[in-house]
């Protein structure tokens, strides 16, 4: 089962918002949320709290793909985002997330019983290839007690 699969089956919003996981790697995620009307906004572009979900879902994504194996000792937490917006967003809109810190350092915290946190950077585009919406999130690993 791939990490899309795992999460489109795990997580319901994800289900909910019809996201569709393009790439997934422990450095990098690309996720699309299709043109829904049902989740337009007044403009009748994409919502911004769906947008907000499909950046939150891309950087889960990666944290999946780069950490799932550190699960059984730590439950990955979002500790903080900040999202930006750019421009207006029309029609579907893909999500692309990189992981800004190297995973070997992310899991020597861990080993040294730190509870390490990491940032993932996404940016969402329209088709049109215009950034329109800038979202950091910063992950931690809390170590299970």
């Amino acid at each position: 089962m791939t990490v899309g699969e795992m999460l489109s089956a795990t997580v319901p919003m994800v289900r909910t918002l019809n996201l569709q996981y393009l790439e997934t790697s422990p450095e990098r995620a690309v996720l699309s949320l299709p043109d829904q009307a049902e989740y337009h906004n007044h403009l009748g572009g994409p919502h911004a709290g769906a947008m907000f979900t499909l950046a939150e879902s891309a950087s889960g994504a990666i944290v999946v793909a780069a950490f799932g194996d550190q699960m059984a000792r730590a439950v990955p937490l979002p500790v903080t985002s900040e999202m930006s917006f750019k421009k207006v967003a029309m029609g579907a809109v893909t999500a692309t997330a990189t992981l800004g810190r190297p995973v070997a350092d992310v899991i020597a915290e861990l080993d040294e019983g730190k509870r390490p946190e990491f940032p993932i950077t996404v940016e969402i585009r329209r088709a049109d290839g215009a950034v329109t919406s800038e979202m950091t999130v910063v992950w931690t690993l809390r170590p299970n007690r």
